[in-house]
């Protein structure tokens, strides 16, 4: 038995990175996973022939999280399918570092768009319908970044930042209905972004983590597991941090 046994999950930004291994570690508990994805179809049909070969199943679908409408769409459409969503993982993500004073509008825009309107996009299209049954959770996948200051990521900080305090109030609201919402807050992980970090910027954030390593993107996926499972139930409006101590 596993612990999403008949479950529908929902994971954005699941092509690639802690995405996708949070969408097969569902998937090993015995949900049925939509693996999601903006531009890399090619990428997600790999998380998915993963998931099934490990005996897993689900299936890919492609949406702009920043686009309301088409979100409200693909979720319909998956209700449809599948049935309700049980389970939902904000985990679409992109940044477009600079120094803020060289910052463009433009990579200001598109990163508080994706990351922060993504995940009011995706969670306003499921949480009716979470509401309505008395059940369900939302995770969002935040960042560190939005612990303490992260020079050049002034726009990817913000946004995550933005998500631990919308994390808290959602939570507020949504627990009375029944609905659980925490968030997940990665460190630095060896997957997705951190794995295009030049080597001497990694080397000196690997001397700043008290376990002197990188995480390992199947570390945080555990960790997400138990956030959206029953053995978390009386967590509610929680930011867990998988860092290795960075942010002590």
């Amino acid at each position: 038995m596993g612990k999403f046994d008949g479950q529908v999950a929902v994971v954005t930004g699941s092509s690639r990175g802690i995405g996708r291994a949070i969408a097969m570690a569902m998937a090993e508990e015995g949900a049925f996973v939509y693996v999601h994805y903006q531009s890399r179809e090619d990428k997600a049909r790999e998380t998915l022939a993963m998931i099934e070969e490990a005996g897993g199943q689900g299936a890919i679908f492609g949406v702009d999280v920043r686009d309301a409408k088409a979100v409200n769409a693909a979720f319909t459409e998956i209700s449809a399918q599948k049935g309700p969503i049980d389970i939902l993982v904000n985990n679409a993500g992109i940044c477009r570092d600079q120094f803020f004073a060289m910052m463009e509008e433009e990579d200001w825009r598109d990163v508080l768009e994706v990351n922060l309107g993504g995940v009011y996009h995706c969670s306003r299209a499921v949480a009716r319908s979470m509401m309505a049954r008395r059940q369900g959770v939302i995770l969002h996948v935040a960042s560190v970044a939005g612990l303490h200051a992260s020079s050049g990521q002034s726009n990817y900080a913000a946004s995550k930042g933005a998500i631990l305090s919308l994390t808290r109030t959602m939570a507020a609201e949504l627990a009375p209905k029944g609905v659980r919402v925490n968030a997940l807050v990665p460190g630095m992980i060896n997957a997705g972004m951190a794995e295009r970090m030049d080597q001497r910027i990694a080397r000196q954030k690997r001397e700043m983590i008290p376990l002197r390593r990188f995480g390992e993107a199947h570390e945080v996926a555990r960790v997400a597991v138990f956030l959206a499972s029953e053995d978390a139930r009386y967590i509610v409006g929680q930011a867990l941090v998988v860092d290795g101590g960075l942010t002590l």
